[in-house]
């Protein structure tokens, strides 16, 4: 399999996932301020800081409010992370490989980009926002759902889990430090009612508020930690969805668990084995900021050795068999 068609899989599926993940965000706090009966400006710039794009909102955008955050993160073409962004690059890589992918997979995501360019065009028509999140995320489920339906689960299916459940976990990290280091308006919320309706909306912008209550019954911020990070079964924990890469990690290098193949194998098999190793207290402990601080630095070099080992294009004097994965 060509690197540049590893590539594009690879891409494409994390494009997509990481579109999910915004609207996530963004509904969720929309829904928040309206539950908490608050409209603070403070409850928007935590969205940007989980992107990573603080500084060029900043420049670009200066106050964090409602309606900035919400265009910077939805329909700003300049914002490489924005939703509108995401699909673009998304669709740009399916485009490269729709010899790989099926139809209905380039079908779907082709109406879904074409959808949100269209609404960018008109975002005062727009009748409800939270209407068009969850079209979001229900365009981005079809995709996911074509893809594991339509595709055979060979490498390039394997390449697109990976992409797909490495940026799902990245994602559940960052709005659990959202909530836990930032978005908490003061350590007196502790405690309060407040402080219940943002631990919810932590497991309702992970669609884990049902499975949440159904294993653990009562909220508390011990259990969502747990739940959101260490859980073995919930799709959208950081354990499953790292376990899920490792799968497909090593059907892509043909060698079985246990054994080491190459540098982003060994990297995401340590952090598999400290997700089922460690404990709610010893994370807290620790400090959950700080936690998942390194958990994403980790995260990050896993990613960095995945494109180091498989994607990176060798030049013709380094003898790449024609045809292979470089």
């Amino acid at each position: 399999m060509l690197s540049r068609v590893a590539e594009s899989i690879y891409w494409m599926s994390r494009y997509v996932e990481r579109a999910d993940n915004v609207a996530r965000f963004v509904d969720v706090n929309l829904n928040l301020i309206l539950d908490a009966d608050i409209g603070l400006e403070r409850q928007w710039e935590p969205l940007v800081n989980t992107s990573g794009d603080h500084e060029d909102f900043a420049e670009r955008y200066g106050t964090a409010t409602q309606e900035n955050v919400v265009n910077f993160l939805t329909f700003d073409e300049e914002n490489p992370n924005s939703i509108l962004s995401c699909l673009r690059a998304a669709r740009e890589n399916a485009r490269t490989v729709r010899e790989i992918i099926s139809s209905s997979m380039w079908e779907q995501l082709n109406e879904f980009y074409l959808f949100v360019k269209d609404v960018t065009s008109r975002p005062a028509e727009i009748e409800s926002m939270n209407r068009f999140f969850e079209q979001i995320r229900r365009g981005t489920n079809t995709f996911m759902g074509l893809t594991d339906s339509t595709m055979t689960q060979g490498e390039p299916w394997h390449f697109a889990n990976l992409g797909r459940m490495l940026e799902r976990a990245d994602k559940t990290s960052r709005i659990l430090d959202v909530k836990y280091f930032i978005l908490l308006r003061s350590a007196n919320d502790v405690g309060t009612p407040f402080d219940d309706i943002q631990w919810a909306a932590v497991l309702r912008s992970a669609s884990g508020f049902e499975m949440y209550r159904q294993a653990e019954g009562h909220i508390t911020p011990e259990g969502i930690v747990g739940f959101l990070l260490l859980n073995h079964e919930f799709p959208r924990a950081a354990r499953f969805c790292l376990n899920e890469a490792n799968d497909s990690l090593h059907a892509i290098s043909g060698k079985p668990h246990g054994q080491v193949a190459n540098r982003a194998e060994k990297l995401l098999g340590q952090l598999c084995s400290e997700l089922t190793y460690t404990t709610v207290e010893e994370i807290i402990l620790r400090g959950l900021h700080e936690y998942l601080d390194g958990f994403q630095d980790q995260l990050n070099e896993v990613g960095v050795a995945i494109f180091e080992t498989f994607l990176a294009r060798k030049t013709p004097d380094e003898n790449q068999q024609p045809g292979s994965v470089s």
